[in-house]
């Protein structure tokens, strides 16, 4: 059996007078270069089991966006597991960042594939607030299941 695939990732949101407003973050590279629908994640990254989930997603969260975790009360979101079978853990911080500051992270990937040449692309090429019906549009669909927990809790 092989090895289960877990993330941790942190889900900013903030209050705003027409409801509450989530950041996300459109991934990066070719493949999701014209997709909007379904190409929207929580900033979040892959983990080993020594790692503490919370450590993950705050180390993450610096990766995929440049900046710090934001400090506050962590609300446990919990977990979904993805289409292609990873376990992605959650929590939601109330906070506030301009998107325009984000320096997201890189990777590098053969591109074209099956050219041999390797290419670097942004772990995510966009990040913005959305309030939570448009958000629910736009994410992975797993995680749509983060968002309908934040409204219960926020």
């Amino acid at each position: 059996m092989a090895d289960i695939k877990r993330s941790a990732g942190l889900l900013l949101f903030r209050r705003t007078g027409s409801g509450v407003e989530v950041l996300l973050g459109h991934m990066g590279g070719p493949y999701w270069a014209r997709k909007d629908a379904g190409a929207w994640s929580v900033p979040k990254g892959e983990y080993e089991g020594s790692e503490e989930p919370w450590d993950a997603a705050r180390r993450e969260f610096r990766e995929e966006l440049g900046l710090p975790a934001p400090e506050g009360a962590p609300l446990p979101l919990g977990e979904v597991v993805q289409s292609g079978g990873k376990h992605v853990t959650v929590w939601a911080v109330e906070g506030d960042l301009d998107p325009a500051d984000a320096v997201p992270g890189t990777f590098t990937m053969e591109w074209p594939r099956g050219s041999g040449r390797t290419a670097e692309f942004p772990e995510l090429d966009r990040v913005a607030w959305f309030g939570l019906d448009a958000a629910r549009e736009v994410v992975v669909k797993a995680q749509a299941a983060f968002l309908d927990r934040l409204a219960e809790q926020a």
